[in-house]
């Protein structure tokens, strides 16, 4: 057995060493202030995770896809993002896809051991048919998980870009993923419970990296997410109608006809009243233009000069 207990997120943390004693009161600000120093830890790993970022697009464009591969928590925050692309952004389901090492059922308990086996990693990764224009990233906040190296060497054969993401420095574990996204949290406040501040990281990479990927692709216009399933119930119904609204300062009932007749598609509710044209002919502008709103409304500018 592996002794991992020289990693950085296995040690002791010295600031907390009495939180069993702590009021409630107390155990809040610790943990508080400790969460706080997250975000510069993010950012001292922006070139790589810019990098992560343009490799993702790159596969986005080409047809390709974003699967991230993990293992207990970090196995869970992938499938969490992973599952929050398509209300978010009207992506295809097999856009983003999550592996967990144990399958689905260790979504809602632990299935010790499944972590331990590489070659479960790269059976999950053949079943998924990766090749060359996918991306796999793996996550693993300690950066030992053999299933999750397992995963990326297997991608790598295929052919796939890979992204590793730890919360432990290159001198403590290496890898050779084509990206290493590195954010040291340190040690936990309960020592070695990563799905505290390391958790907390790998959600807020995971989410940057979808997040300025979708925009990179067109599915937001300005701050907007315009690429938005009316569809699946009546808040986002609203939300459409107020974003179009937003945008072209009809009224609501215009806003909502619009929507209506675009057939429930915010960004072709947005072309057919800026281009003045039906559902079909802002649908091929969208297209032309790569699925950026802007684009297409900038050529309005162009067209009115």
């Amino acid at each position: 057995m592996e002794d991992r207990g020289h990693l950085t997120t296995e040690q002791r943390h010295p600031h907390s060493m009495s939180l069993d004693v702590l009021s409630t009161a107390e155990a809040f600000d610790l943990i508080n202030s400790e969460d706080a120093t997250i975000a510069a830890a993010i950012a001292d790993a922006r070139t790589d995770i810019c990098h992560a970022v343009d490799l993702v697009v790159e596969s986005f464009r080409a047809g390709g896809r974003l699967i991230y591969v993990g293992a207990g928590t970090s196995g869970r925050l992938g499938m969490l993002d992973a599952a929050e692309c398509p209300p978010t952004f009207l992506t295809d389901p097999g856009m983003v896809r999550g592996i967990i090492a144990g399958g689905l059922e260790a979504m809602t308990r632990s299935i010790e051991g499944a972590e331990d086996h590489p070659d479960g990693g790269a059976t999950a990764v053949d079943q998924l048919d990766v090749g060359p224009k996918d991306v796999v990233f793996g996550i693993a906040t300690g950066g030992t998980t053999p299933f999750v190296h397992g995963a990326l060497r297997r991608a790598r054969q295929l052919g796939a870009k890979t992204v590793f993401f730890a919360c432990v420095p290159q001198a403590e574990v290496t890898d050779d993923a084509d990206v290493s996204i590195r954010v040291v949290t340190g040690p936990e406040v309960l020592t070695g419970s990563t799905r505290m501040r390391a958790g907390t990281a790998t959600k807020m990479v995971l989410n940057t990296v979808t997040t300025i990927a979708m925009v990179r692709i067109g599915k937001v216009y300005e701050n907007l997410m315009v690429d938005v399933n009316t569809a699946a119930n009546a808040k986002l119904v609203d939300r459409g109608v107020r974003m179009i609204g937003m945008i072209t300062g009809e009224s609501r009932e215009v806003c909502r006809s619009l929507l209506d007749t675009s057939g429930g598609r915010v960004k072709t509710a947005l072309v057919m009243h800026t281009r003045g044209v039906d559902r079909a002919a802002a649908e091929a502008l969208l297209d032309t233009a790569g699925g950026h709103v802007a684009t297409v409304l900038q050529d309005e500018k162009e067209l009115e000069r």
